[in-house]
């Protein structure tokens, strides 16, 4: 049983976390250690730097508490329990993806194609916390349907369509599934962050991202199996001009840019993330026989 801390201050409580995080070999243990105590604390960063106030011990034994899960290997997302995505705070935890800054490009890329659409209807594929279709919902006035197949992650989407009042249709269940509930040329735009890691590297990626689902990860053997399947059967329910974006993992922009084209789609673009990596690809379904075209705005 771990003794109960009986009076500490703000920068005590400082430096027994961030000791407590550089012992264990944490990437960050800076950034760790404020990340903590501004969540156990209710503080901001910058608030943080100017308390030196003593702590009531449930909430520095609650931080303490906090860091020894983070010395052990768990993401500091899973820990704290929440993280923020594009300026807003997303519940996460064990069984759901974690929200990163990566997936901002393809929702950068959705929110510029979508503009052109009025009133636009999409379909967030392997939705997790519900990020994509979200921030979709509310940057936009479009109609946004959210498809996710894990019954743990999907808990965390619907939590998360609460939290932010969000318009968001959430449906549980295999994308392979559920596109026979929608019909033919009744969507502008398909948005999907799929798993994308090749099953042989999953072994062999870092400590922390072994604490996420498998579900979300493995994209096959090469990595690619969500979306040939996206393709495959979504496309049909695009409508003339519609659009299709994707995330991608680094070094599949090549295989999938060639998988669209194959497939009808035009106007291929990538979109690199801050590194330079294309991290994003989007095209548009073009030419097809349609009885109902989208007229854009």
């Amino acid at each position: 049983m771990t003794a109960r801390i009986l009076s500490m201050t703000v920068p005590a409580l400082n430096n027994a976390l961030k000791s407590l995080l550089t012992r264990a070999g944490a990437e960050n243990p800076d950034g760790d250690t404020r990340e903590i105590l501004c969540a156990v604390l209710s503080c901001s960063h910058h608030q943080l730097i100017l308390r030196d106030d003593e702590v009531p011990p449930e909430i520095a034994d609650r931080a303490m508490e906090l860091g020894r899960r983070r010395a052990s290997g768990e993401p500091l997302q899973y820990v704290l329990g929440s993280w923020s995505f594009m300026g807003r705070e997303y519940l996460v935890g064990e069984g759901v993806l974690i929200p990163r800054d990566d997936t901002e490009v393809v929702v950068t890329e959705a929110l510029r194609a979508a503009r052109r659409f009025r009133d636009p209807v999409i379909a967030d594929l392997c939705s997790g916390t519900g990020i994509i279709a979200i921030t979709l919902a509310k940057e936009l006035d479009a109609t946004v349907y959210a498809v996710e197949k894990s019954a743990r992650a999907f808990r965390y989407l619907e939590e998360n369509l609460s939290r932010h009042q969000a318009k968001v249709k959430a449906i549980r269940a295999d994308l392979a599934d559920c596109v026979r509930d929608f019909d033919d040329g009744s969507l502008d735009m398909i948005v999907s962050n799929p798993p994308y890691i090749c099953s042989e590297e999953l072994p062999t990626l870092q400590s922390e991202v072994q604490y996420e689902p498998r579900l979300a990860l493995d994209g096959g053997r090469d990595g690619c199996d969500f979306y040939r399947t996206i393709v495959r059967l979504w496309t049909p329910k695009l409508r003339d001009g519609g659009v299709i974006a994707f995330e991608l993992g680094e070094g599949q922009f090549e295989t999938i840019s060639r998988l669209l084209s194959e497939n009808g789609y035009t106007d291929v673009k990538g979109a690199p993330d801050i590194q330079g990596t294309l991290r994003a690809i989007s095209a548009k379904r073009q030419n097809v026989a349609n009885p109902f075209p989208r007229r854009e705005s």
